[in-house]
């Protein structure tokens, strides 16, 4: 992206401003997540079975379904704004496509385990 080319239009201070706040709002969504996950639900923990007592709903999940994915989206815009770089937006919307097709087999693989967990009425640590 460093190599693409620059727009005037958004070298400006509200542009850059902007910037600003979406790369830290969406540090705060990916940093605040992980840690509400811990490393091993972060990482892929309930394809291994290795799940949560129940669903986080706590900060930032409180806000958002998916902050993990909304936030490296939120600070790849972000990125790209602060840097003028109209190839890095369309890599951010590329970005953006692929984690909203992630979310379509995520969302529900991720609602069938904790919904079962609660029928059974267990939970696995």
């Amino acid at each position: 992206m460093n190599n693409q080319a620059t727009s005037e239009f958004l070298q400006n201070y509200l542009t850059k401003a902007i910037a600003m706040v979406l790369i830290i709002v969406g540090q705060v969504l990916v940093v605040t997540s992980t840690y509400q996950l811990g490393i091993v639900g972060t990482y892929c923990g309930d394809y291994f079975g290795i799940l949560m007592k129940e669903r986080v709903t706590e900060f930032p999940f409180n806000i958002c379904n998916n902050p993990m994915y909304r936030g490296s989206t939120l600070t790849f815009l972000g990125y790209a704004l602060f840097h003028a770089k109209p190839a890095g937006i369309l890599i951010a919307y590329c970005v953006h496509l692929v984690y909203e097709s992630a979310i379509k087999f995520e969302e529900p693989f991720t609602l069938k385990i904790y919904s079962c967990q609660k029928q059974n009425g267990k939970a696995v640590n």
